[in-house]
């Protein structure tokens, strides 16, 4: 029994609670070729993980065409690039296109305060 609690406390510190319940993520959907992809890649690619929102919805990348099965979507995805805010697999909301840096951080901070539990720290 010493060893199970071990292992207990061991996932505990690896995993403390507040980082346990972070299933919330922005998924950017895209594609090969898409110049507002590469637009989005250059300006805010680079620092997205670095910041607030960045640590509140973490990025993951999918291609239009492999959209996972059980993701739960408001719509079809039509445009790239796309970001879902995803809880779980469900979609919260989204950012359709890429309307420049200024307009980005803007709608994706409208989002975030949309969602209960994703508030970003001041």
């Amino acid at each position: 029994m010493p060893r199970v609690a071990a292992l207990c406390l061991g996932l505990f510190m690896a995993f403390p609670p507040g980082l346990a319940a972070a299933a919330l993520e922005l998924v950017m959907v895209e594609q090969a070729g898409c110049p507002w992809c590469a637009r989005w890649n250059d300006e805010i690619g680079p620092i997205y993980p670095k910041t607030e929102e960045g640590e509140a919805a973490p990025l993951r990348r999918i291609d239009i065409g492999e959209l996972p099965d059980g993701m739960e979507l408001e719509g079809k995805v039509v445009f790239t690039p796309t970001f879902l805010l995803v809880e779980d697999g469900r979609e919260l909301g989204r950012i359709e296109g890429y309307p420049g840096e200024d307009f980005f951080w803007g709608l994706l901070a409208r989002l975030l305060g949309e969602t209960p539990g994703a508030t970003l720290v001041p």
